[in-house]
């Protein structure tokens, strides 16, 4: 009976020893793996940040699925206990062991999808996305945007005594020479007129088409571009100095990423379509009214349109007030990202208008790239009517990286490449910001990368 009891007792410890080993492995396991594969993708990034510095070609792999087996195993047996020959007792030996065998297959990221997803710039509904997730604008533009649009309610050749004119002129040259900055606001209107003549071949423009295209002519001679490209000091300060004055804004929780919502109108005759059948086939989508005196419909419908930041509630807007914003931005480009900074809310002590053109995820490692060598970016003051920022974090970096012959011991992001350490700086007093700049670098990238095909070659490692 006793030799029976300790049989028992060695099946339930053997049954026990596997079943806990189990669970606490494999949990250990994804853990290490998932690990593994974030701090592979943040190599990548680096190395190809390290790659656009030195000119060469970037590349892409990711790793497409880890599969990996266990083997637990547990033994029992007993052995004489040495109790020499005062008795015949039996001493229990239990055992338990663990094998594991990974396998990763790696697949080279080069289809054509892909390719043009790396080239075409990252589309505004991206930026708020990522905007909602508390992401400083600051950081976010400096990063995404190639450059600002700023928009003036005056010729560029009256004379401006204020930090906001300083490198105007010199910029607008590049768009437009001094001929053109003469026209007057009559000239381009019989000028117009007179090209319809010349230039359209086929059929005319309505009056509707032709002042749209007068308003955009218009806003196109009174907007300066300025690029966020250190080569090009005046632009880029003047850019810096915009996107300092969103962030101030948005520490104090008033800046506005929405929709601008549109409302549009369509006029029928009343014999053109029977009431009823209108009704049901207009009722769920557009608001309808009669208009008695003239014999029509008039048929309603609201819109969303493209993203617009302000420092107000876009929907205080009269009907009218969104219509001279919709000019602003129309045509209405996917990449751009337009913004209206107005006087008498936060911020309005410098009233601003304009649009930011959104860069491409390649342009973007290029940027940074370039930043660390024959680009670098510098510090650059805020404006002197931008409120005050929260914690004076302004860096001189976009991101901050630190290119050394020894890795210091409390960095952890970084790669060897070309003879020398590459790493985020979270050495200094912006480690926080550097840290959160690539963080926001590896969304973008997964955002680039998500639902790319490959090349349908993968790598797979055994081990």
């Amino acid at each position: 009976m006793k030799i029976l009891a300790r049989a028992l007792l060695v099946f339930f410890v053997i049954s026990t020893l596997s079943g806990c080993l189990s669970p606490i492995v494999m949990n250990r396991a994804v853990e290490v793996y998932d690990n593994a594969a974030i701090r592979a993708e943040s190599k990548q990034l680096l190395t190809n940040i390290v790659r656009a510095r030195h000119h060469e070609p970037l590349h892409f792999t990711r790793v497409s699925s880890i599969a990996a087996t266990f083997n637990f195993s547990a033994n029992a047996g007993a052995t004489p206990a040495l109790t020499g020959e005062s008795g015949g007792l039996l001493a229990p030996i239990f055992g338990a062991g663990v094998s594991e065998n990974p396998t990763f297959s790696i697949e080279p990221i080069a289809s054509e999808e892909f390719t043009k997803r790396l080239l075409t710039p990252f589309s505004q509904h991206k930026l708020t996305l990522l905007l909602r997730q508390h992401f400083d604008v600051d950081l976010m533009l400096r990063m995404m945007a190639q450059e600002v649009r700023l928009q003036h309610a005056e010729p560029q050749n009256a004379v401006h005594n204020n930090p906001v004119s300083r490198g105007q002129g010199r910029h607008q040259r590049l768009h437009h020479d001094s001929r053109q900055q003469a026209i007057s606001t009559e000239a381009l209107d019989i000028k117009d007129q007179d090209d319809h003549h010349h230039f359209l071949s086929g059929p005319q423009l309505t009056e509707e088409q032709q002042r749209r295209q007068r308003n955009r002519q218009r806003t196109h001679l009174h907007q300066t571009t300025y690029q966020n490209s250190p080569s090009d000091q005046a632009g880029y300060e003047m850019f810096r100095r915009i996107v300092l004055h969103l962030s101030a804004i948005q520490d104090q929780k008033q800046l506005y990423a929405e929709p601008l919502t549109l409302e549009r109108n369509w006029t029928i005759p009343v014999g053109a379509i029977s009431a009823e059948g209108l009704f049901q086939a207009i009722e769920k989508d557009f608001i309808v009214s009669h208009d008695q005196q003239n014999g029509t419909y008039i048929l309603s419908k609201q819109l969303l349109g493209p993203i617009l930041i302000t420092n107000y509630d876009p929907d205080i807007l009269c009907c009218e007030e969104r219509a001279e914003l919709q000019e602003l931005i129309n045509p209405w480009i996917e990449n751009d990202v337009a913004f209206d900074i107005r006087p008498g809310y936060p911020g309005g002590e410098w009233p601003i208008r304009g649009a930011f053109r959104l860069r491409s995820f390649h342009t973007i490692l290029n940027f940074i790239a370039h930043s660390l060598s024959e680009e670098a970016e510098y510090y650059v003051e805020k404006d002197p009517r931008t409120p005050p920022i929260a914690k004076d974090e302004n860096p001189s970096h976009t991101l901050g990286l630190i290119i050394v012959d020894e890795l210091p011991s409390d960095v952890n992001l970084s790669t060897y490449s070309h003879g020398k350490y590459y790493a985020v700086d979270t050495t200094g007093s912006h480690s926080h910001w550097n840290l959160n700049a690539f963080q926001l670098l590896y969304i973008l990238f997964r955002l680039t990368v998500t639902d790319a095909k490959s090349l349908g070659l993968p790598i797979t490692i055994s081990k």
